[in-house]
């Protein structure tokens, strides 16, 4: 068993995330989304998905990088598919 470095439960569950040089240990996503998700620098959630990233700073989507002046970046880019 080994210990989260979020929540601190002893789980017999537990699992690492490997990340760069360094190695993590939770016990559940949750703990893991909270320790390593970037936050979105406009509305402040956690980025859980893709983002899109501008001059290194990290955005949930498109609408949130316009709102803090970044340029050139669109949700889905796909013209005419298929929903």
């Amino acid at each position: 068993m080994a210990r989260c470095e979020v929540c601190g439960n002893d789980y017999y569950a537990s699992f690492e995330v490997h990340a760069g040089d360094a190695v993590h240990v939770f016990d559940s996503f949750e703990c893991a989304i909270t320790r390593m998700a970037p936050i979105c620098e406009h509305c402040r959630c956690r980025i859980i998905g893709h983002g899109v990233e501008s001059d290194g700073r990290y955005f949930c989507c498109a609408h949130c990088a316009k709102a803090e002046g970044a340029e050139g970046i669109r949700d889905n880019v796909s013209v005419g598919a298929a929903m």
